[in-house]
């Protein structure tokens, strides 16, 4: 249950910031940009893959079933 609070705040994140980001670099360039969809995309995939994999970094494992699995030798 809290790993879709988790994803869902870093999904409202990643939005806020991508907008912010896209609007810094047409602030800077001085023009709206042609393909700002695009543009917005790539900002938000590089962003979220980086956040995504660092909240399952630091998600606590689970403890181990107690099953193991053998595989022996044929």
């Amino acid at each position: 249950m809290m790993e879709m609070l988790y994803y869902t705040v870093a999904a409202i994140f990643l939005y806020l910031v991508s907008d912010w980001i896209l609007n810094q670099i047409e602030k800077w360039r001085g023009e709206r940009l042609e393909n700002r969809s695009l543009v917005f995309f790539v900002i938000i995939l590089v962003l979220s893959v980086s956040l995504f994999n660092l909240i399952q970094k630091f998600q606590s494992v689970p403890a181990p079933s107690g099953q193991a699995i053998t595989v022996l030798p044929q």
